[in-house]
C-alpha cells in the first residue's frame, strides 16, 4: 500500500482527497502546515506528495524546492496543484514530478498519481 501526503491549507479539499484515495487503496496523511511536511515524510515513509501551490506562510514552490534538494526527501515524487495553470513550468522547474490544474477530475488525478508512482492504470 502506498502512502500519500497531501499538503493543502484547505482542510475540506485535503479531507475529500483523503477519502477518495482511501477508497482506492492508498494510505493518506493530510497536513495544512508546510513545516510538518518534512517530519511526516520521514516518519511515515511517504511515497508521494500532493502539494498545493499556495499555503499559509509559505508557497508550495519553495517547499517543493526544499524537499527535492534535501537528501532525505529528494526521492519522494511531488505532484503540485494550483488553480493557476500558467505556473506549471515554474513548478516543474522547482522539482515537481508533475502538475495538475484545479479544479481537476478525479480520474485525471488518479492517472497522474499512478503514472508518477510507476503503476499501470
Amino acid at each position: 500500500m502506498k502512502n500519500i501526503l497531501i499538503v493543502d491549507d484547505d482542510r475540506t479539499i485535503g479531507e475529500m482527497l483523503k477519502y477518495m484515495f482511501n477508497f482506492r487503496g492508498y494510505e493518506v496523511l493530510v497536513t495544512a502546515q508546510a513545516g510538518e511536511a518534512y517530519h511526516t515524510i520521514i516518519k511515515h515513509k511517504i511515497d508521494l506528495i500532493l502539494l498545493d501551490m499556495y499555503l499559509d506562510g509559505l508557497d508550495g514552490m519553495s517547499l517543493c524546492n526544499t524537499l527535492t534538494t534535501n537528501k532525505h526527501t529528494a526521492h519522494v515524487p511531488i505532484i503540485m496543484m494550483s488553480a493557476h495553470p500558467e505556473i506549471k513550468t515554474e513548478c516543474l522547474r522547482a522539482g515537481a514530478s508533475a502538475f495538475i490544474s484545479k479544479p481537476f477530475e478525479m480520474n485525471m488525478l488518479f492517472e497522474k498519481i499512478e503514472k508518477v508512482l510507476g503503476k499501470e492504470i
